[in-house]
């Protein structure tokens, strides 16, 4: 996923950082904002469930 978003967002995204969770955590931020929590949801995200908060979040 993080090499998809690269791709899309090339010249939007200054950085990402992976970090290791426990307990399948997977939770993923952008410009501070929680845009995505498998915990929240119950299941891992597919691509655009962190797309399209991405896209709306740079308008």
């Amino acid at each position: 996923m993080v090499e998809q978003l690269l791709a899309e967002f090339e010249h939007e995204i200054e950085s990402v950082t992976v970090v290791p969770g426990r307990g399948g955590v997977f939770e993923v931020t952008a410009s501070d904002e929680l845009i995505y929590s498998k915990k929240a949801t119950g299941r891992h995200a597919d691509y655009e469930d962190v797309a399209v908060p991405i896209r709306s979040l740079l308008g």
